[in-house]
Formats: C-alpha cells, structure tokens, sequence
C-alpha cells in the first residue's frame, strides 16, 4: 500500500510537471506573437487593372502580380487539386494535423533529410503572412498555435481563399489567377482537371517545377496530383486517365500595359497616384474604367506616327542609320519583322540591310525577308534644309547616289510580293525627331476617347498633349472672334486687311504684324478674315473689342495660362496644352458651354467597393447663338480655307490651322458636333520645323488620317441651329445683302436684329455705286 502511494505520488508529480512543461512550453513559444487577427481583412498586393472601354484591359500597375479571385470565380478543380498536393484533411483538422506531422517525421528520418513537411495549409498562410522562414522549434510552435487561433476566426473556405489568392507559383504569379494567365492563358475558371493539378503542383519548388524551365518535372509533379486526387477518389478513374492523356499547352496570357495606349495609360498611372498614392496604385488591386476606345486609340497613334514620318521626310536625308559588314547582319535582322503580322503598317518602320545597289534600286534584308527599294521610292531624299520646301529640290535619279551596300535603314512596305518568295516592293523611311500629339474628345460627356503624347512612348514619356505648353497660334482666333461677335460685330462685318506698325516706346521697338502669305486684301469680311486666317483682320479686331475681353473669353471657355496683355494674344501667343485647347473648343462644339475631359469614369477596390464615379463637369462660356456663328464660319474653314482636307470626311465638320512664328508649332483643331480632335506637331526645343510645315500641311493630314478610320462610328450630325439666329445671303464685297449684281455671296448666321438690311449696290440698276470712302467707313 505505501508503495502505491509512492507511485502516486510520483505519478501526480510527473503529471504536474508534464503540465507545468507544457504550460511553460505553450508560454514560451506564445511570447511575442504577432497579432493574426489582420488576416481576417485580408488585403494582399494586387494588380490595379485599368480597362479601356468594350471591357477591353488598357494595362496593368502592380509590384506582386496577383489578381483576387474568390472560390466560385475559380475552376472547381483547383482547390481539389491543390488540398490533394499540399493537405488533404483540410477539412479535418483544427488548424494542425498531427497525423502528417508523425508521417512526415518518419519519412524525413528515413530518408535522413527534409523529405516531407507536416505543415497545413493554415500553418502555411501563418509562416507566409506572419512568421519569418527561420527554421527552428520556436517558430514550428508558435506557427501551430496561431494556426489554431486562426481556424477559430475563419471558416475553411476563407482560409483556403486566401491561400490561393497569397501563394506564389512561380515565373512572377502570385495566387492562382495570375499562375493560370502565365502558363495557359487562360482565367483561373477555365482551367481543366490537368492544368489545376500542373498548378498544385508548383507550391513546394516553384522554380524547380517550373513548366517553361523544367517540364519533365513539372509533368512528374503533375501526375503525383492527379494520383492523390484519384486516391481520394476526388476524381474518377476516367477522369484521371483523361486528365493524364491530356496535352499541356504552355501560352502565357499577353500584357498589353505600355503598347497600346501607352500615353493614355501613364495618364491614368499618375492621376490614380495623385488621388490614391504608389501603395495603393500599385498594391491596392483596383479596378479602373477609363474613356479610352482602343479602335480610336490605335488610329490615333498611327496616324501620329506617321504624319510625323511625313514630316521628317519632307526635311531630307540624314543618312543610313550605320553601315555594317555581313558578319553583324544577323544583330540587324533579329530586330525586323519574323512573320506578316503588322508588316504593312506604315506607321513603324523596320530595320532592313542593303544587300547590294544599282541605279533603279537597292537589295535588302529585313527580318526573315527580302525587298527591294526602287529608286523613286527614295524620292524624297536631298539634303536637310528647313528653310526650303521639297519642291525646290529634284528628285534622285540615282540610287548608288543614295545608298551603298552594307547600309541599315529604315523601310516600310509598299507593295507585297506578287509570288511567296518574291521580293517586297519597300519605301525608303527615317525616323522622325519632330513630335506630336493627339487628343479627340467626345463633346456631349467629355470622354477622352484617344490620347496620344508623342511618336514612341518607349524613348519619350513626356506627354505632349496634356504637359507641353506651346503657343496656340492662329488656332486661337476662334475664340477672340467669339469675343468680337459678343462685342458688335458679326460674320459680315468689313475689316481693314493692310499694314500695321505698333511703336513699344518702353522698349523702343516696333512690331510689325504680318500676313502668313505676305498679302493683304484690303476691306474684308470677318467671316473670310477668319476663313483665310488674316492676322493684321484679327488684330485690328483685337484693338476695337479690348485685350481684356478676349483674356476674359478665353478664361471662361476654360484656358488655364498666363496672357500678355498685348495685342499678340490675338495671334495665339499664350501657351497652352493641346487638352486644354480641346476643352476650350468643346465650347463651340456643345453650342456655348465646355465639358472637362475626363480620362478615368470610375475607380472601384479589390473588393467591388465604389472609390471613385466620374460625372461630366459642365461650364457655360457663351450663348448658343454664339457658338452656333462660329461653328459655321469654322466650317468655312474646312470647305474655303486651310482646313480644306476635311473635306474628304464628306461630313460637316469644323476647324481651324495654327502656325507660329518660323513654323515652330502647328495645329489643327477639328470638330463635330460628335467628336473633338484637335492636333500638334513640333520639335521639344523651339526649333523651325522648315518651309510650309504649317498647320495645313503638318497638323490636318494626321487628323483626317485618324478621323477616315472612325468617322463611320457615328451617325452623320451637323450643328443644331438653335433660336435666335437667323440666315442671310450676303455680298462678299460689301457686307450687305446680295443684291443680283454680287459676284460673291456667302449664306451666313446672324443673331436676330443684327443681319444686314441693306442691299449691296447693283450694277447698271438706280442705286450708286459706294465710293472706297464709304467702304472704308463701314470697315473697322
């Protein structure tokens, strides 16, 4: 009997201190332990998808390509596939599973190394989300109780959830998302039984079971899954032979970020970090919707870039961009076209070798193929010089004048071969060093449907639609002809076209305006004024209606910049944004108020929540009456002055060239009632781009070349004419009524009571003739 009392004794002590060691154990491993309960708001770094419209993908912001998908946004098989890899009685244990850890141990201490781990699935997102790697009891026992802690908080399918979502996978793919858009291109619930299982097999050496680097292994690791779905009998036998037969398509899904819409999408990247910050524009997994129409997006930049070629071209030959022997030739096809895809765009030169040369042509080398440059495809070369036109130049006669065997140059195709192994027909090509820009905005919400802020985002990130400021030039006469309708005059008002000197007696100098063409016409209508863009008409204008007037117009149309408050301002000399200047032109578009453009219409979170909802931002400027005026002589523009390539839109359309001094900046700015597009071309530095590179022959032939790819979207719409305006047909000469003696007539809007009364003289009829005193009183 005292014996067993010993032994109890005993016993109760051991007990006591088995207990005590635990509770001391359970103590240490707890000290310290991060707080779990974050997970619960599980907030992982995501990719911020900007969409353009049609729900097409503009491109992507992120530091950890991961995209969140919940459990019945995935294929069925990948939870299933992934728990037969990595735990099959998730939904057994209480966060630890002690069976697999025995199981593990005896594997690892028969194998004599690390061959299996115990660990849960839980204890993974505890090692990965709040623990470090460091291997050592401690971290396995605090791993075990967080897991514990975990399993209280959240249900299965939440922590399964996350793991899916938080795992990496390898080749840069966080979660099962991005994994499935890496090797298959596809989405997550699209997957088959096979390509879950190539998946769940990556978690324990992603980079070793990589498919792209290591596909035996990977296969192998594949089959082990499917073997442990079968044993499951998560999968049927035939399902399992199916799923084994299957052949693996590796195909990564395409990013489109910084191809397409590269301007527009670096527009959005930094307005998002402007509203949101870098954390959550790059981590935050937004969603984000903006006003881009990818079929005017690409028409816009290939219009660009190739009236910006167009431009280069007419400034002459630099010369071949090097000259190499054959031995480097292989460096210089690599780089050139290796199938048909894209091969007749005209807007992206290629690199080609000259092979050899004679006088009717050149032999070259681009990509995978063969071409010929003829001699009158070079017509365009002669030496640089900005102060001459092309047409002061003969064309080359020569081609061995031009270029030289072993010369790479750019080529762009002009004629396919007639036979699959012919030769293609190229043209000769340089890149250009001018730049550009092009913004077209959809008047009646303000939507931003194409941006385009230079020839090549890739060299150039500078924007310059939305950060150049450069002066305006004659493009900025519509709206201090607005002024001056507002201000007495109307579209048949004489104005004096002839010389004029102003004195600056503070700086003793003298401005002398000037013509673009060098001529003057004398008394003139303001509607031809504005029709042929007479500069000493719009500032003799300036002068009787006030500077401040037009700086007020200007800043009420929505023109944000510093005016001189001289009579310059008249002639564009402020600096503005070609964006701005389009929201400043939507004015006349919209028939008297501005739309702000807007880029993104709606951010919303990771989770669906609504961050952000754009809603058009409407200004009233003018009166309808007046915008209607002005939309009609701008057509004049298009159908009698120097915005006459419009016209082959067949479509009322208006507009207005700009030209500044020396041709350092051309414009065009174009419009319908539904769509604005408005055009800049010219060098960073303040350079003269050569004779004639005038908004007509620079600016317009880019935006006719975009317009012609979209115009058929719309429905054919002219100006609405709203009340209070009235239409007269009036005498070219005089102002007045035409009377059957006119020579020149032109059908033009007044607002009512301010139409002519008078009728123009006629000819050989009982009223006199008006002397050129009286014509001169009339005109201001």
């Amino acid at each position: 009997m005292k014996i067993l009392k010993i032994l109890g004794v005993i016993f109760l002590i051991c007990m006591l201190s088995g207990i005590g060691g635990a509770f001391w154990i359970y103590h240490w491993a707890s000290s310290d332990l991060p707080g779990f309960k974050n997970i619960t708001d599980y907030n992982p770094p995501l990719v911020t998808t900007v969409y353009a419209q049609d729900d097409q993908v503009l491109g992507y912001f992120y530091k950890e390509k991961r995209f969140l998908v919940t459990l019945d946004q995935m294929s069925p098989w990948i939870p299933k596939a992934f728990l037969a890899s990595e735990d099959a009685s998730f939904y057994q244990h209480d966060g630890v599973d002690i069976t697999a850890i025995v199981r593990a141990f005896k594997a690892n201490l028969v194998a004599g190394r690390t061959k299996q781990g115990g660990s849960t699935i839980t204890q993974q997102i505890i090692k990965r989300l709040l623990l470090t790697s460091e291997k050592s009891y401690q971290r396995k026992l605090k791993e075990a109780i967080l897991a514990f802690r975990l399993e209280k908080y959240l249900t299965k399918e939440e922590i399964l959830t996350i793991y899916l979502n938080q795992i990496f996978l390898g080749a840069h793919s966080y979660g099962v998302e991005a994994a499935a858009r890496t090797y298959f291109a596809k989405n997550s619930k699209d997957l088959t039984i096979a390509e879950a299982a190539m998946l769940a097999g990556l978690p324990q050496a992603p980079t070793r079971y990589n498919p792209y680097r290591n596909y035996q292994f990977a296969r192998q690791r594949q089959e082990y899954v499917l073997g442990q779905m079968l044993a499951l009998k998560w999968i049927t036998q035939e399902q399992y032979q199916e799923a084994m037969a299957e052949e693996i398509e590796l195909k990564s899904m395409p990013d489109p970020s910084w191809k397409d819409g590269a301007y527009y999408l670096e527009e959005v990247r930094r307005w998002l970090i402007n509203e949101y910050g870098e954390e959550a524009t790059y981590n935050g997994g937004m969603t984000v919707t903006t006003s881009c129409n990818m079929k005017h997006q690409v028409a816009a930049e290939k219009a660009v870039r190739r009236g910006l070629i167009n431009s280069a071209l007419r400034r002459g030959w630099e010369g071949p961009v090097a000259n190499i022997p054959p031995s480097d030739v292989p460096a210089v096809l690599v780089e050139g076209p290796q199938d048909t895809e894209n091969i007749m765009d005209k807007s992206i030169p290629m690199k080609a070798w000259v092979s050899t040369v004679d006088k009717k042509k050149a032999v070259v080398r681009f990509g995978i193929f063969h071409g010929v440059i003829p001699v009158e495809n070079m017509w365009w070369v002669r030496k640089p010089n900005h102060k001459k036109s092309h047409e002061d130049v003969q064309d080359p006669t020569d081609a061995r004048k031009v270029l030289k065997k072993g010369d790479v140059v750019w080529v762009t195709v002009n004629k396919a071969p007639k036979k699959e192994d012919g030769n293609w027909i190229l043209d000769l090509e340089r890149l250009p060093k001018v730049q550009g820009a092009m913004v077209s905005i959809k008047p009646d919400t303000g939507e931003v449907v194409a941006l385009v802020g230079g020839y090549s985002f890739e060299t150039s990130q500078f924007n310059r639609a939305t950060q150049a400021k450069r002066q305006p030039g004659s493009a900025f006469k519509p709206i201090v002809y607005s002024t001056a309708i507002d201000n007495g005059f109307t579209a048949a008002s004489m104005v004096l076209d002839a010389p004029i000197v102003y004195a600056n007696d503070a700086e003793g100098k003298l401005w002398r305006p000037e013509n673009f063409e060098g001529t003057f016409d004398g008394p003139t209508l303001l509607r031809t004024a504005l029709v042929k863009s007479k500069n000493l008409c719009t500032i003799r204008i300036a002068q009787k209606i006030g500077i401040r007037a037009i700086i007020d117009r200007a800043k009420a149309m929505g023109l944000e910049t510093d005016f001189p408050h001289d009579l310059s301002v008249s002639l564009g000399s402020a600096v503005v944004s070609l964006m701005n200047l389009s929201e400043a032109y939507t004015t006349f578009a919209r028939g008297g108020s501005y739309i702000k453009p807007r880029t993104v219409l709606s951010v919303k979170s990771a989770w669906g929540d609504e961050l952000y909802t754009s809603k058009p931002e409407v200004v009233d400027a003018i009166s309808p009456q007046t915008a209607f005026i002005i939309a009609s002589l701008m057509k004049q523009v298009v159908q009698h002055g120097t915005g006459w390539r419009a016209r082959v839109l067949g479509r009322p359309v208006a507009g207005k060239t700009g030209t500044t001094n020396n041709e350092q900046d051309a414009w065009y700015m174009g419009y319908s009632p539904y769509l604005l597009t408005g055009v800049y071309v010219g060098f960073d530095e303040l350079t003269p781009m050569g004779k004639w590179e005038t908004g007509s022959r620079a600016a317009s032939p880019i935006w006719v070349s975009y317009r012609k790819q979209v115009e058929e979207d719309f429905p054919y719409q002219d100006f609405p004419q709203p009340p209070g305006i009235v239409m007269v047909q009036v005498d070219g000469s005089t102002g007045k009524l035409a009377s059957p003696s006119s020579t020149t007539e032109y059908f033009l809007p007044f607002k009512v009571g301010t139409e002519p009364t008078e009728m123009a003289p006629q000819i050989g009829g009982g009223d006199v003739p008006a002397s050129d005193d009286d014509l001169f009183k009339q005109t201001f």
